[in-house]
């Protein structure tokens, strides 16, 4: 095969995986928090959350898909989602189908041959999404319940994948922190459809921004009050030391530069060159792989959490 041709195939094969939107895989790597809030860190947790966000990635993938598959004329209509591999022709819809079907199925099975909890965790994570993409994406406040649910499913499935028991805390504080970041993403999507002076869809034509700030009030302030209760430690049944106090800077800093993502200045600032840009924290998964101050707050997170486990364990600390 010639070099010239080689180049040619390349951006066609590459559209395959494109399909299946990478970027989107973020989202699934809130299966590790389980393991890592219960500081149960080991080989065989560590391979029990890879098999869990393989899973869910490939459960994902398979709605984006179909999704794709569903608005293939709408996409083909728009100067942007023209462009995604099954609007352009370059993902034929026959392969999409099978891809889909592939992957859904392959997560199911994979997932019930596992453990039943973690089966039934992809289950309704797959349930939802027909549920969401069929209704709940229409119906106002409903629409972010349906988000944030997906982030505890996912959190639900990395526990049930590695055997530790989900406390109540981790439970609140996954679904706090997911409602946060479902109110985020629709204030920047609603704030980018002002800008742009286009027609909301349905969904966003029932909230206004004073509503979406007071519901983010609410939220903002539950995410940080139940975190910061179970990193209190023993004394509050929470965490198995008090020193994970030490991680809240980095929650306050992570929510607070979210929150600016989503300010009207900031999405001012990054709506002029395409019609898709606006708002950052419109998309959680570009947040964590763009916004460097996002990335280095969750890896000082992620790090602060390792060395007091080690510290923990070494008898160091209590």
């Amino acid at each position: 095969m010639s070099t010239k041709n080689h180049v040619l195939l390349l951006p066609g094969k590459l559209a395959y995986l494109k399909a299946l939107r990478p970027r989107q895989w973020t989202k699934n790597l809130i299966v590790f928090a389980a393991p890592l809030f219960a500081f149960s860190i080991n080989l065989q947790s560590l391979l029990g959350s890879l098999l869990a966000f393989a899973l869910f990635c490939g459960a994902s993938s398979s709605f984006y898909l179909i999704n794709d598959l569903v608005d293939i004329e709408a996409d083909r209509q728009h100067p942007v989602k023209s462009q995604r591999p099954i609007a352009s022709g370059l993902v034929s819809i026959p392969v999409a189908i099978g891809m889909a079907v592939l992957l859904l199925g392959s997560a199911l099975t994979l997932s019930w041959l596992r453990t039943p909890q973690l089966g039934a965790s992809i289950t309704a994570y797959a349930l939802l999404q027909v549920a969401y993409n069929l209704r709940l994406k229409r119906m106002v406040i409903l629409d972010i319940g349906a988000i944030a649910t997906g982030f505890v499913l996912r959190a639900f499935g990395g526990a049930a994948a590695t055997g530790v028991v989900l406390s109540s805390w981790f439970l609140l504080c996954t679904a706090m922190l997911a409602l946060f970041l479902g109110i985020e993403k629709r204030k920047a999507e609603l704030r980018l459809t002002q800008l742009k002076g286009s027609t909301p869809r349905s969904v966003l034509q029932r909230y206004s921004l004073p509503m979406l700030n007071s519901m983010e009030n609410v939220v903002t302030s539950s995410t940080i009050v139940t975190y910061a209760l179970w990193s209190s430690g023993p004394y509050m049944r929470g965490a198995s030391t008090s020193w994970m106090l030490l991680t809240i800077p980095f929650l306050l800093y992570g929510i607070f530069r979210y929150q600016l993502l989503s300010e009207p200045q900031e999405i001012s600032l990054n709506s002029d060159t395409n019609i898709e840009q606006g708002g950052s924290s419109e998309r959680p998964e570009e947040v964590l792989l763009k916004d460097v101050p996002i990335l280095l707050t969750v890896i000082g997170w992620v790090l602060t959490c390792f060395t007091i486990l080690w510290l923990k364990h070494q008898s160091l600390i209590d």
